[in-house]
């Protein structure tokens, strides 16, 4: 678990070294000006000055094996959503503010510590206390067994996040050949005063240290998952109901709800904020005197790039990165139109063109050659076509498509390759009034939201074969479909996803192995090959499809209301069309404008149509 100096850094120094605490700038920036002001430091939490020691390898002389350490207490409570919101948001928190977290966090964990006041545990930090140079997969933290003590009156508002520890005996470590005598010189340096949130409690079934562990493992998750570094920095009517999202988003991550790629790149940004933050506060720290221009340009470059970071961040959360549908409004590109001349131009896409590429072109065709896909949408207007040859091609303005073209392979699907840039956020995003993408394969590497997303317009996808990695293919309210002779699988949510208001007219596809996310909850399993949200309800056509292998129902129609099924939890099994044709599901596919013809549905674990209301 991440250490820290302080409540508040608990989450910045899970990457910064356990005890590289450093000073901080006492220059005020409202009284610095021009190329000399510096941002001020934007962690919260104050630095705390420390001694500076010099990080000392291990002694190569023979010395005493270190005793193996002894299990340290693991909690079997299992907390739910609605658990941990409680204890959080009820119990903890109550209605106080975000900058008043940490005084809750305090009376918590107070109350706690007063049932006993010694104790022994296993203090994990930082191997660059110890070691020069170490190899960090083999040795994820240093720790050592010590007498706990932590006696009130509390000094000041964190001294309860610190605690007085010894080496006792017999002397244990995870590291065998670690030196008790410096293990003994670190201690000293740093006058046996350790952050609390180290120290984990060993098992010895006494209750009232297991209860003192269940409080330290309840605020290590708090501010490893639930506290953003921005939060006291900005005003929150209701800090508890923030929370609350983000214990959902949590179990959303954790059972699958949202797709695994999404909740990792979530991660990776989160990571990398809270490194850029340290970052940031080391290279100030470093600043003795006025900062030179150079200096304060470098700081003001770190601490805007915080700031995009945090953005992105705000807006992920605030949409709670969601499995259905984009993550957030496309930023796209300004519609060309037709070309100036008023002529098409056929694009090439092709590492070599050769004569036999092009003879079956006529005579006044005009040919662009481009070695990459997106060079080739780069110089599309309005009514060109792309003609892409066999290869695998990765592409980044397949996200930003608003000319009427057409995309096309050359031969079959399966040899023409389309696969996503992983440092996009989407893939395949259209506003173009009428887009066709042609005998092709789109292949999801590393994107996350829907392999195809139709904002606005009209697309046509005419014999494409969709490899799905997040999730599938998502018509946004006002926007339509025309979906042929196409195959989708892998999707983690829905393999199509109608949004109230869209148009979608699908012939002839083959969907399957969609909604393969894990989850406990049985609604959120019930997404299906293809789930449409209604109110105002979407146009879907049917015609000739072939919907298997899903996990949910083959159509999932999710409602607002309770006007079809009052108890979702059990009556909703019973609204699969699968062999009960009742009045209230039949109704339901008239008032939605649903045309269903010769459409195979097989192995679909909730059955071939299903009603479920949110």
């Amino acid at each position: 678990m991440a250490s820290c100096s302080s409540v508040k850094a608990v989450v910045c120094e899970a990457q910064a070294s356990a005890t590289a605490e450093i000073e901080q700038d006492d220059q005020s920036a409202a009284e610095s000006t021009g190329a000399n002001f510096v941002p001020p430091l934007i962690s919260s939490a104050q630095p705390v000055k420390a001694a500076q020691r010099q990080m000392k390898p291990l002694e190569s002389e023979e010395i005493e094996e270190a005793h193996v350490l002894p299990p340290v207490y693991v909690s079997t409570v299992k907390f739910t959503p609605e658990s941990r919101m409680k204890l959080y948001c009820d119990q903890i928190l109550s209605s106080c503010k975000a900058e008043e977290a940490d005084e809750a966090m305090s009376k918590y964990l107070i109350e706690k510590l007063r049932s006993r006041s010694t104790w022994l545990g296993v203090w994990k930090t930082n191997p660059e206390l110890f070691f020069v140079k170490y190899d960090e997969g083999s040795i994820p933290y240093v720790g050592v067994l010590v007498e706990v003590t932590c006696r009130p009156p509390w000094q000041n508002q964190s001294s309860h996040l610190r605690a007085t520890v010894s080496v006792t005996e017999p002397y244990s470590s995870n590291i065998a050949n670690l030196p008790k005598e410096l293990v003994e010189e670190v201690l000293d340096e740093l006058d046996h005063c350790v952050p609390l949130l180290e120290v984990y409690p060993i098992d010895n079934h006494d209750s009232a240290v297991c209860a003192i562990s269940e409080a330290l493992e309840n605020v290590r998750f708090f501010y490893d998952f639930l506290w953003r570094d921005w939060d006291d920095e900005e005003g929150c009517e209701n800090y508890t109901a923030l929370i609350e999202e983000r214990i959902r988003l949590f179990y959303d991550i954790q059972d699958g709800t949202i797709p695994g790629p999404i909740g990792q790149r979530f991660k990776r940004t989160l990571e990398k904020y809270r490194n850029k933050r340290v970052e940031l506060i080391e290279y100030q720290s470093n600043i003795r005197e006025d900062p030179s221009a150079a200096e304060a340009v470098e700081c003001w470059k770190k601490y805007y790039e915080i700031l995009m970071i945090c953005g992105l961040l705000k807006i992920w959360e605030d949409l709670r990165l969601r499995a259905q549908g984009p993550f957030f409004p496309r930023i796209l590109r300004r519609k060309k139109g037709q070309r100036p001349s008023g002529k098409f131009v056929t694009h090439i896409v092709a590492k070599i063109m050769t004569a036999e590429m092009v003879k079956g072109f006529s005579a006044n065709t005009l040919i662009q050659q481009h070695d990459n896909f997106d060079a080739a949408l780069d110089n599309c207007f309005s009514g060109d076509t792309v003609v892409i040859f066999p290869g695998e091609y990765q592409a980044s303005g397949f996200g930003m498509l608003t000319d009427n073209i057409i995309i096309k392979g050359a031969g079959s699907r399966e040899e023409v390759i389309i696969f996503s840039d992983p440092t996009q956020d989407n893939f395949v995003a259209s506003k173009s009034e009428n887009i066709s993408i042609i005998h092709l394969t789109l292949e999801q590497r590393g994107t996350t939201d829907g392999i195809v997303v139709v904002e606005s317009g009209h697309m046509t996808l005419d014999d494409c074969f969709l490899k799905c990695e997040g999730t599938g293919v998502c018509v946004l309210t006002g926007a339509a479909l025309t979906m042929k002779n196409c195959e989708l699988t892998g999707a983690q949510g829905p393999g199509v996803e109608l949004y109230p208001g869209s148009v979608a007219f699908l012939e002839g596809n083959d969907i399957h192995k969609c909604s393969i996310i894990k989850s406990s909850d049985i609604l959120k399993s019930m997404l299906g090959g293809i789930k449409l949200k209604v109110l105002p309800p979407p146009k879907l056509k049917l015609h000739n499809n072939y919907v298997h292998s899903n996990n949910g129902y083959g159509v999932t129609i999710i409602q607002p209301d309770d006007r079809y099924c009052e108890d979702t939890n059990e009556e909703v099994l019973e609204c699969a069309a699968g062999g009960d044709q009742r009045d209230d599901l039949v109704k339901a596919m008239q008032n939605m404008n649903l045309e269903m013809n010769n459409n195979r549905f097989e192995n679909n674990s909730m059955g071939e149509i299903g009603i479920v209301n949110y």
